[in-house]
Order: structure tokens, then C-alpha cells, then sequence
């Protein structure tokens, strides 16, 4: 029997992929407009807001700390939710699922209810201390770690429940320490979820912008800060130019992979 689908099954599925990519697509003619609004170029295209990116210092200084702010974070919320899974894993502490639901309250609590407690946990840093106050580079780190360590603990959850236990009783039989069952034990059989926590966090990082603007006003523009702010007061299609510039990103790295990492005979 033949597992490929039929056509009525690959047409719907055409469908839904074209239902989802025409925004993307929709964006790219936007990009190439003479005029300096939002619209479609009438038979006349220009790159002047591809050259804006480069001639504007606003967008690579926005760029480089959304890349700070990114790293900085994932780094941060990954290790975070390394240790608190592998604690959990480890112990199996009597009330571990009510630490789970405490640990996984930003992520299920409403974006605005987060902002506005992250705004006034950096308001009062600002006094104590300024590096990780409100409007500051460190602050978006912080805020960032908050709302993204949520997700890398759910993702290491899951990795380790792939792992055989029994391993960890055998090194702990074996009179291996703490560090050790976790180092060289179960850190290596769950090296790929933690990849996949760090990508996720910083994929996070660097869209985030609900709780952003909340916390920044002038100091700490990250790029989706920025393009919000391009949008909201102007309607700048740099914007658009930027979004066609990260997709063809994105295609590249994909297509690179898939060259890669594709099944070999």
C-alpha cells in the first residue's frame, strides 16, 4: 500500500502552506517601493530603504543589541533550566510538580501581567543597581531570562525523560558524585535538548517585543523595539526591507542545513 498522499490531501495541504507563506511573500514587493510609506510600487522599484539599513546607525546598533540581549539571555535561561530539571530529575523532590507549576507561571501568565511586574521589579533596581535597571541593556537580559526559562525548562524536561534512570543509579552505585552523574552521565545523553532550550530561547529573545516596551524607552532600542517604533510613528518600510533581509536569512541557514544534514547513502 502507498503512503504517499492523495490529491485531494496535497491540495489542501498546498493551500494551507500558501495560506501561511502569502504574508511573508506580500511583504518582499513592499520592501522595493519608492515612496516613503507602506505600499506597492506602481511599476517603479527602489532600494533606497535597503539602503537605509546600512546608511542608518539605528538599525545595526539595534541589531548588535538584540544579538547581545539574545545570547546574553539564552545562555542565561538555558543554564537556569539545565539546573533546575536536572535537580527535579535528580532528587525527585516531594513537591516537584508544584515547583514545575511555580517555574512555569511566566509562561502561562497573561504577556502584560509579566510586563508590568518585570517594570517595576527594574524601576526599583535602577536605584540599587543601574546596570540591570530600567531602560538598561541589563535589564532586557533579566527580563529576557524571566520570560524565556520557561521553555527551556519544559524542553530539558522532556529530554531527560528520554533518559534511562537507571544509568544515574548505576554511577550513583558506583560512588560517583553529584557533578559527576550529572557531568559525564546525563548532561551527554541530553546534549541536543539543550541545544534545542538555548536556539529556542534566543529565537524568543529576539522577537520579543510585548514586555520590551514596557522595560526600554530610549537607551535599550532592540530590533523588534525598533521596528515597532518604525511602524507605529512613521510606517517605514525599512521595516520591510529588514523582514525580506531576515527570511532570506532564514532560507539560507535552512538550505544549509538540509545540505548538511541530509541522509546519505
Amino acid at each position: 500500500m502507498s503512503a504517499r498522499p492523495g490529491p485531494v490531501l496535497l491540495a489542501v495541504a498546498v493551500v494551507v502552506a500558501a495560506f501561511l507563506l502569502l504574508p511573508l511573500v506580500a511583504v518582499v514587493p513592499i520592501s522595493f517601493t519608492p515612496k516613503r510609506f507602506l505600499s506597492m510600487p506602481n511599476g517603479v522599484w527602489s532600494l533606497r530603504h535597503y539602503r537605509a539599513l546600512l546608511d542608518t546607525p539605528d538599525w545595526g546598533q539595534a541589531i548588535l543589541l538584540s544579538l547581545r540581549v539574545g545570547l546574553l539571555s539564552s545562555a542565561a535561561a538555558t543554564l537556569l533550566g539545565l539546573l533546575f530539571a536536572l535537580g527535579v530529575w535528580m532528587f525527585r523532590p516531594r513537591f516537584a510538580a508544584a515547583l514545575v507549576g511555580f517555574v512555569l507561571l511566566p509562561m502561562v501568565a497573561p504577556p502584560v501581567v509579566s510586563a508590568i511586574t518585570l517594570y517595576f521589579l527594574l524601576t526599583s533596581f535602577s536605584g540599587v543597581a543601574g546596570a540591570i535597571g530600567y531602560d538598561t541593556w541589563g535589564g532586557v537580559v533579566l527580563a529576557h531570562t524571566v520570560m524565556t526559562a520557561p521553555f527551556a525548562v519544559v524542553l530539558l524536561l522532556v529530554a531527560l525523560a528520554e533518559v534511562d534512570p537507571r544509568i544515574d543509579l548505576a554511577a550513583r552505585g558506583l560512588g560517583a558524585s553529584v557533578w559527576t552523574r550529572a557531568v559525564r552521565v546525563i548532561l551527554p545523553n541530553i546534549r541536543f535538548g539543550i541545544a534545542a532550550a538555548a536556539l529556542l530561547c534566543f529565537v524568543l529573545s529576539w522577537e520579543e517585543i510585548g514586555v520590551t516596551l514596557f522595560i526600554t524607552s530610549v537607551n535599550a532600542i532592540t530590533l523588534p523595539r525598533l521596528m515597532w517604533m518604525g511602524l507605529r510613528d512613521n510606517i517605514d518600510p525599512a521595516g520591510a526591507a529588514l523582514s525580506v533581509v531576515l527570511i532570506g536569512v532564514t532560507i539560507a541557514a535552512l538550505a544549509l542545513r538540509t545540505l548538511l544534514f541530509r541522509p546519505r547513502a
